[in-house]
């Protein structure tokens, strides 16, 4: 019995299972020069014929908050995200807390070609849109 608990019963089925898991991380298909390994805020990032375009999902947040930084091809947007949870006291628990609270900074490498003189950014209904030319 304790032969059965320690290796699996087909145990080239599970070394096939983690060869196809393995596999996947490395088959992923990157965007612009790097791959998407989520964080906060959540980024789209594309590319037309007139411009590269990010968009950060960040909603709550003050745009005058937000830091956009555009240097040598790397974009960065970088802020804080404040705690909306009540304080935590002998009355109350929180059991489930899956909203980002803290600090945050994503950097996107962006195309050699870029005019950073002619990037644009706004801030409509929490999504952060910046545009580069």
């Amino acid at each position: 019995m304790l032969y059965r608990n320690l290796f699996p019963r087909d145990l080239m089925a599970e070394f096939d299972r983690l060869q196809h898991e393995v596999s996947a991380l490395f088959e992923s298909t990157p965007s612009i020069r790097g791959l998407g390994r989520g964080g906060y805020p959540a980024l789209n990032v594309g590319t037309s014929p007139a411009s590269v375009d990010v968009f950060a999902f960040a909603p709550g947040l003050d745009p005058a908050a937000i830091e956009v930084n555009l240097e040598r091809g790397v974009l960065t947007l970088a802020g804080e995200r404040k705690a909306d949870t009540p304080a935590p006291d002998a009355k109350t628990t929180l059991h489930l807390d899956e909203r980002f609270a803290g600090r945050f900074r994503r950097v996107v490498s962006l195309p050699d070609d870029i005019d950073a003189e002619s990037g644009a950014a706004s801030y409509t209904d929490g999504v952060l849109h910046v545009s580069i030319m």
